[in-house]
């Protein structure tokens, strides 16, 4: 189900994927599922839905904030859409003195190179050499089991109940002024980058607001709207703070660290 978007024809078979599992839920009255979702999938969804049958439907990634997300159509609403559905690892070095440093990739290689397809992988955070992973419960005690190393370190893997505390996510708050809310001026002031490179990046489809795939540089941004900008990052547009003689828009941001 995660599918690369590479082509037409990728996007034609997701939205069909999309269309027999609303159906499924809608006709047999129990809950279908997707894999964990890329932002452009969740997008594509989004301007799917006139077309899927009138269900009741939940996204979510484990955690308020999660980017990666599995979209659940709720045909049975007696249970809980995601009740057991997704677990979250913690994965610790045996020996955090002589760990190596880890990034986001080097635990999802570690994970791909047990046979794991990226769709069934969500939101991995990395904090103080500890990683916390989302997936799929059932394959959650696989993983538990078999992840002994990542990079050249030793690691304990376990299963943890509900939300660590350490999962909150970090923000830089930046405050700022800018001609107008608009998307691309806004996002010039959170990556301290020039308006007409942004342009680009919004054209080419990198942007996306609350999930949804925005390609208009014009688009006003609304309080706490969530920024997503493929290869720079996230942040949380809080709004207008006030306006300046002059005309300009005083804006706060909090941007994910």
């Amino acid at each position: 189900m995660g599918i690369n978007m590479n082509t037409e024809k990728d996007e034609q078979l997701f939205k069909k994927r999309l269309l027999e599992l609303a159906r499924t839920a809608y006709n047999k009255n129990i809950n279908t599922y997707t894999d964990f979702l890329t932002l452009n999938e969740i997008s594509i969804f989004y301007s799917t839905k006139p077309e899927l049958p009138d269900v009741k439907y939940e996204l979510f990634g484990g955690f308020d904030g999660a980017e990666r997300r599995i979209l659940c159509f709720c045909g049975d609403s007696s249970v809980k859409a995601f009740s057991d559905y997704i677990a979250c690892l913690k994965i610790t070095p045996l020996n955090k003195k002589y760990s190596d440093d880890f990034s986001h990739r080097d635990f999802l290689g570690s994970i791909m190179n047990l046979g794991t397809t990226r769709g069934k992988i969500g939101d991995i955070l990395v904090k103080d050499k500890e990683g916390y992973i989302y997936c799929e419960s059932k394959l959650s005690y696989y993983l538990a089991e078999n992840l002994e190393k990542i990079k050249h370190t030793n690691v304990r893997c376990e299963v943890i109940a509900g939300d660590a505390p350490a999962l909150t996510p970090e923000f830089k708050e930046i405050k700022g002024s800018v001609a107008s809310p608009r998307l691309d001026a806004v996002i010039a002031l959170a990556f301290q980058s020039s308006r007409s490179s942004i342009l680009s990046l919004i054209s080419g489809g990198k942007v996306f607001v609350d999930g949804r795939l925005v390609e208009s540089n014009s688009y006003q941004l609304k309080e706490n709207e969530t920024v997503s900008v493929r290869g720079y990052g996230k942040f949380i547009y809080n709004g207008l703070e006030n306006q300046t003689k002059k005309g300009r828009y005083y804006v706060s941001l909090s941007k994910y660290i």
